[in-house]
């Protein structure tokens, strides 16, 4: 049986057991193809494997798919409440007297990854747009490599301040109420479009990557595949659209240079 192997980037679930045997049972069952699920702790391992041909495909996040899309290709993309999109949330304690990102001056900032659009790029933005530099303006700043792991920065005082996947947070919120509800979220960004699917050029229409893609479309009608999507808190996937990610598009230009 071939091996379709199908990377992950370090979001809030992939260390979920139950949810990692119960995607790669029916991955297995609507491919057709023997599945190694593959994990690394930062967006760049796994960006880097896929644009490489190491991997078949991988669930990678908006940020590197635009840094390297002369590489890749789209392959799905994840809907959320039946919409290909989230937001970035900039959070702090539950208590703290807090409005806008200026009153965050000199905290410990919680960031996820540096090729995080959430977790990163979009605060950096914001920030760019206020003429301020993270180093000078925070005290210190970290990268957590995930951001459940954000959140619990923020939730037990070892960053004062974070930035977030929205979507992380909210499903966080329904299973982790006690810890997320020490955060409140402080701005919401625009709405983005939602870590996608992709493979690498050289991938790009092959058979396995276009069984992948049936399964992924096919999935909320699938009884297993369902339960995959109930866990992950996600309505389906969808064909995904060039246009879901020009403002991410938008932002990587305009930090072209700062970075």
């Amino acid at each position: 049986m071939p091996i379709l192997r199908f990377g992950l980037t370090p979001v809030f679930l992939n260390n979920d057991i139950q949810l990692l045997d119960t995607l790669k049972v029916f991955l297995e069952a609507a491919t057709g193809h023997s599945v190694e699920l593959v994990t690394r702790r930062t967006y760049q391992e796994v960006t880097s494997l896929l644009v490489s041909g190491q991997l078949d495909a991988a669930w990678i996040c908006g940020y590197p798919y635009i840094q390297y899309r002369d590489d890749l290709e789209l392959v799905a993309i994840p809907a959320w409440n039946g919409k290909p999109y989230y937001q970035s949330y900039l959070i702090v304690a539950a208590g703290r007297d807090a409005e806008t990102i200026m009153d965050l001056r000199d905290d410990i900032h919680a960031f996820s990854d540096p090729d995080s659009n959430s977790g990163f790029l979009v605060t950096r933005t914001l920030m760019f747009e206020h003429s301020l530099v993270p180093d000078d303006f925070f005290r210190k700043t970290l990268f957590t490599y995930g951001h459940r792991n954000v959140i619990r920065a923020v939730a037990s005082n070892l960053a004062q301040s974070g930035s977030v996947d929205g979507y992380v947070w909210e499903v966080m919120l329904e299973l982790e109420p006690e810890l997320v509800s020490q955060t409140r979220v402080l701005r919401r960004s625009k709405w983005l479009g939602f870590p996608p699917i992709a493979t690498s050029r050289a991938m790009a229409g092959t058979a396995k990557t276009r069984v992948l893609q049936k399964a992924l479309l096919e999935m909320a009608a699938n009884p297993q595949g369902r339960e995959v999507l109930d866990l992950l808190r996600l309505t389906g996937f969808e064909m995904p659209r060039e246009a879901e990610f020009d403002g991410i598009a938008d932002m990587v230009a305009r930090l072209r240079g700062v970075l």
